[in-house]
Order: structure tokens, then sequence, then C-alpha cells
């Protein structure tokens, strides 16, 4: 006849000079080799970062290429090098996804339209340059004719006011397309193109007047 009873064994782990009394499981555990199921990872920063600084979506620095492009003006005191020498990918796209909403007017095939002239016509502009002995990269030129929509967009709220007066409607629309050319021309035609400036102007104006003829129609 035996009997008696078998006290749980006392067993410390030594962390950090603190000394932890684990379980008997815990313990059955870590001697059969599974410890492993036991630990518990440590929460990595870097998995904690908000969702636009993930995406790489910096919204002040896009509000400031913003009001770099539609006051194009250096007497204003923006720093518009930084639409060319910062270049980014969300603020640009953003524009031309919003000048294509506005441009619909039932006819969807337009926003497939704007968005490859987009992409495309900052490729010729970037042969272009690049075949001029321009030092620019494509993502530059893709920023620069992105952001640069925006005086269209301004203008396109106008438009729909006087687009019964066809004199002052065609003053508008002429003054939206060389604010567009101009703010993209200043900042992507440089120093170095000299005397084959009008080379390159001439196309970011066109450029531009086919964007426009998307909106109106024409």
């Amino acid at each position: 006849d035996l009997s008696g009873s078998i006290a749980s064994p006392d067993v410390k782990l030594n962390l950090g000079g603190d000394f932890i009394k684990e379980s008997t499981a815990t313990t059955f555990l870590r001697q059969r080799g599974y410890g492993w199921l036991l630990e518990v990872e440590d929460d990595d920063p870097e998995d904690n970062k908000p969702l636009l600084e993930e995406l790489d979506i910096d919204l002040k620095d896009i509000y400031y290429k913003i009001r770099c492009v539609l006051m194009p003006m250096p007497s204003l005191g923006f720093n518009r090098q930084v639409v060319r020498d910062n270049p980014d990918f969300w603020g640009p796209l953003a524009v031309v996804l919003f000048f294509s909403m506005i441009s619909l007017y039932g006819q969807f095939r337009v926003v497939s339209w704007i968005i490859t002239i987009w992409i495309f016509g900052s490729l010729t502009i970037f042969l272009l340059a690049r075949v001029l002995g321009g030092e620019v990269a494509y993502g530059q030129v893709l920023g620069v004719i992105g952001y640069s929509l925006l005086p269209l967009i301004v203008i396109a709220p106008i438009l729909l006011v006087v687009g019964s007066f066809e004199v002052v409607s065609t003053l508008i629309k002429l003054f939206g397309v060389f604010w567009a050319a101009y703010s993209a021309a200043s900042l992507l035609v440089g120093e170095e193109f000299k005397t084959k400036k009008p080379l390159l102007i001439y196309p970011i104006f066109l450029l531009y007047i086919y964007f426009l003829s998307l909106y109106t129609g024409v």
C-alpha cells in the first residue's frame, strides 16, 4: 500500500537577474524540446508604420509641390526645383486621375486616354530632353508633367460658367494651356539646353493642348 504525493519541481529562470518560477507544463515542454512554442516575438517597429508612411506618401510634400506648380513665379519665394529634384509618383497620379474625373462628361474612354497620354507623352518629352543633352530622369518628367495639369483643373470650373461666351472661353483656355506649359517648361528646360529651348518647350505646349482637348471634347 503506497501512498504519498509528488510536489511539482520548483524551477526558476534567471532572466536579467530576476528569478521567475515556471509551471510544470512549461518545464515539460522545455525538456521535450518544444520551448519554442512559448516564445513571444517582440513587435518590429517597422511593422507598426502608418499606412501613408508605408506607401511613401508625404502629404505635406505633395501640398508644397502643388503650390509650386500653381504659383510658378520665382518672386513668390517657393523652391520650385523640389518638384523636379525630388519626384514622387502618388501626387502626379492623383492630379491626373482628378483631371480624368472632371473630363468624363459621359465619355468614360477619356480616362484611359488621359493616363496613356500622361505616361507616353512624358516618355516622349524625356527622350527628346535626353537627345538634346538634358540631364533629367523619366521619373522627374513624369512628376512635372503630372503636377502641371493643375492649371487645367483650375480653369475647368471657369469654363463651365463662361462656356457660352466663345471669345472669353477661348482666352481662358489659352491662359490655362500657357500656365501649365510655362510651369512644366520652367522646371524641365534648364540652362543646359541653351539655344535648344524652343525644341523642348514646343512639344510640352502641344502636350497640354492635347490634354485640354480631351477635357473639352474638341
